[in-house]
C-alpha cells in the first residue's frame, strides 16, 4: 500500500467487536498538538496509577520504653491495593521500583511527671532511618495527650525493599493509642 493519509470519521472491526491495533512493534504513534484525546472506555498500559497503596491502623495499645527507637505496629489492614502490606510485620514492602509517599500519625499519653516530653516517630526503609526525626515539639506535663506526625517521599530501588515507622519516647514508658495509621501510594511520575 502507498504512502499518504488515511482520512475516516470512524474505525471499527468488520464483526463489531475485538480489538483494533494502531501500529506495530518499533513504531510510534504521534498526536499532534491541539488535539483531545477523550476516553470513554476502560485505559490500559499507559498512564499512571497510584498504586501499590496502603492504609493500615494500630490494633490495641502499644508501649514504647523510654529513651529506646522502637518499631511501631499497625497490625489493621483498612486498604491494601495490591496485597503489599503485611500486616503480621506492620512492614510496607511495594515490590517494585518507584517514589513513594508515606506517611504516619500516632498519639501517645503524657505522663504527669515533671520536665519536658519528646516524641518522635520515623520512617525507615530496610532498617535504616529515612526522614529526620519528626518532632511536634517538647510538651509541658500539663498536656494529657500528644500527637506526631511524619510523612516523606522515599525511594524504592528493587523488589525486596520494605518501609516500616519507628517510634521514640524519654522520660517514661509511653502508651501509644490504637488510633495510630500508616499509610503509603506510588507517586506517578
Amino acid at each position: 500500500m502507498a504512502n499518504g493519509t488515511l482520512k475516516v470519521s470512524n474505525i471499527q472491526t468488520s464483526s463489531g467487536s475485538g480489538t483494533i491495533t494502531l501500529g506495530q512493534s518499533g513504531e510510534t504513534i504521534t498526536i499532534p498538538s491541539g488535539c483531545t484525546i477523550t476516553n470513554s472506555g476502560t485505559q490500559t498500559g499507559f498512564g499512571g496509577v497510584n498504586t501499590p497503596a496502603f492504609h493500615a491502623q494500630g490494633s490495641g495499645t502499644q508501649v514504647l520504653s523510654s529513651g529506646t527507637i522502637t518499631k511501631m505496629t499497625f497490625a489493621t489492614e483498612v486498604y491494601d491495593s495490591s496485597s503489599k502490606y503485611d500486616t503480621s510485620t506492620s512492614r510496607f514492602t511495594p515490590g517494585e521500583a518507584g517514589k513513594f509517599f508515606i506517611f504516619a500519625n500516632s498519639k501517645f499519653n503524657a505522663d504527669n511527671g515533671s520536665g519536658a516530653q519528646t516524641y518522635q516517630i520515623r520512617i525507615y526503609k530496610n532498617g535504616s532511618v529515612q526522614t529526620p526525626a519528626m518532632l511536634n515539639g517538647v510538651y509541658d506535663v500539663s498536656a494529657q495527650i500528644i500527637t506526631s506526625n511524619v510523612s516523606g517521599i522515599v525511594t524504592s530501588s528493587n523488589t525486596t525493599d520494605y518501609f516500616e515507622i519507628y517510634g521514640y519516647a524519654d522520660g517514661t514508658n509511653r502508651s501509644v493509642y490504637d488510633s495510630r495509621i500508616f499509610g503509603g501510594y506510588k507517586i506517578i511520575e
